[in-house]
Order: structure tokens, then C-alpha cells, then sequence
């Protein structure tokens, strides 16, 4: 994770309100929200980060794509995290949901651990895709996709539909959730681990300084049951674990603690703290 740098993009801007909801809500300045939260919350977890706009600013596409590469340049390390809120458009009703869009130059791996860790959040999961550009279809539709460079892992993540109200109200009473997701889900990938599918909405990334034996007290479980839910076989556990935890501890279902243990930690060691 040391070698981790994310880029965090708030679409839209200033005199480019993005979608509006029927109340009057402005696609832009729940980006900006979104993609606030999200950078302080990588630098608390000790992941260097580049927030593209903090303020209500009109950028244009190329503006917007220089400052991207010019926060870490085009590296393999670099993710690319432009936050939105989908709109369904006129005569189509009660569209819901998360989706995330990946660059033609990328595999799935990231976008789709981001959507399960968005599901887990309790929102609804809709789709992990690609748009090619109609005229040329090598490229990708997006901007944020094709002129960011050529080793970068751009990703649009589509936190659910400003125009279903119900959808609206799930992302304004939500979105710290969602973002430590999106954030758990980015940290995950980097250490080569996968989301698991856990519809109570509760998982650990493992780091230093704690053990399963603690995380099993915090969340009213076992360590046999931990073992259990994650299909683990052995007492050892590896850095940057993702581990599904069962119901609420004392974090509940949205804590965004993290753990990760030490070379040579197992399932049985106490608290290190």
C-alpha cells in the first residue's frame, strides 16, 4: 500500500451544475462532498491523495485531466477516483443503484471490488462496465478514461440516481459509508485481496497493531466463526486481509477501522495496542 496514490475527482463544478434533482439538488455539490470526505479519509489511512477541486470551480476537460497527471504522474500506482451521481433521464422511472466505469486499459478487478463493497454498504449494485467512444472504438467514451494517460487505473463511480428520490435520499444519509467502501475497496485491490460478498455490510482490511482474536471481541463473535464466514483454513493470516465480520460491534455496520496484523500474527494473539 505504500506505493498506493489516488487521485480523487469531484465531477462537475461551478457554472456545470452536472444532474439536478426535482428538490433542487445539484449533482456537483454532492461530488464535492463525496470527494471531500474521501480525501481525508485515504490520508487518515496513511494513503497519499490529490483532491482535484475543494471548492464550487468550473474546470474544463483538459484543465481537469492536467491536474490529474500532474499530481503523480502516469504510473501503474496512480488510482483515478472521479465521483458522480447518475441521472436516468426523462420518461424512465425508479432507475437505483451504484455503478462503476472502468478504462478500456484496465481489467475489472478494481471497479468490481469497489461495486461489492458499495453492495455491502447497503446500496444496490447495477453494473461494472466499459463505453468505447461510437467514432473510434478503441478509445473510451470518457475523458476522465482516455486522456489520463496510458498506466493509470481511472475509474467513475456512480454512487446511485439524483433523479429517484428515494435513491437521492439513500446517498445523502449514506455517502460517508459509501466513500469509506469505495476507500476500503481501493486499499483491498492494491494489497491483492477481493471484497467478499457480505450482505451484512461489515469487513476488515487487516493491518498492523491488532489480531482476529480482538476484531472477534469487537464484533461479539469467534474466532472459529470468523474462520467460518471467511472460509479460512489456518490460524495465519496475511497483511492487507480483507475479513468479513458478521453483524454490528462496536463500530456497527459502517465503521471504518482497519486493521492489519504483523508478520508472524495469528488468529489467536491478543491485542497489541
Amino acid at each position: 500500500m505504500n506505493n498506493l496514490e489516488v487521485v480523487i475527482d469531484a465531477g462537475h463544478g461551478g457554472t456545470d451544475s452536472g444532474a439536478v434533482s426535482s428538490s433542487g439538488v445539484k449533482e456537483k455539490d454532492l461530488n464535492l462532498q463525496i470527494a471531500q470526505y474521501m480525501y481525508d479519509e485515504f490520508r487518515r489511512r496513511g494513503v497519499e491523495a490529490t483532491l482535484i477541486r475543494d471548492t464550487d470551480e468550473t474546470i474544463s476537460p483538459t484543465e481537469r485531466v492536467n491536474r490529474i497527471l500532474a499530481a503523480y504522474g502516469d504510473n501503474p500506482n496512480v488510482v483515478i477516483i472521479s465521483n458522480h451521481i447518475n441521472a436516468a433521464g426523462s420518461g424512465i422511472q425508479g432507475a437505483e443503484g451504484a455503478e462503476v466505469i472502468y478504462a478500456l486499459r484496465n481489467d475489472s478487478t478494481l471497479a468490481n471490488n469497489i461495486l461489492q463493497a458499495l453492495g455491502n454498504a447497503g446500496q444496490t449494485m447495477r453494473k461494472v462496465y466499459q463505453r468505447r467512444l461510437p467514432s473510434d472504438t478503441s478509445k473510451d467514451y470518457y475523458f476522465i478514461h482516455r486522456n489520463t494517460g496510458s498506466n493509470t487505473q481511472p475509474v467513475i463511480v456512480e454512487y446511485g440516481f439524483i433523479d429517484n428520490p428515494e435513491d437521492l435520499s439513500r446517498i445523502q444519509n449514506n455517502y460517508k459509508n459509501y466513500v469509506n467502501a469505495v476507500v476500503d475497496a481501493v486499499i483491498a485491490t492494491e494489497n491483492g485481496q477481493t471484497i467478499p460478498n457480505n450482505p451484512n455490510g461489515n469487513f476488515y482490511i487487516v493491518q498492523s497493531g491488532d489480531s482476529l482474536w480482538s476484531i472477534a471481541n469487537k464484533y461479539n463473535t469467534t474466532v472459529n466463526e470468523l474462520k467460518s464466514l471467511n472460509n479460512l483454513t489456518s490460524n495465519t493470516l496475511q497483511i492487507g486481509q480483507v475479513l468479513a465480520v458478521p453483524g454490528s460491534g462496536e463500530g456497527g455496520a459502517t465503521s471504518a477501522n482497519t486493521y492489519t496484523v504483523k508478520s508472524g500474527d495469528t488468529l489467536f494473539m491478543g491485542n497489541n495496542e
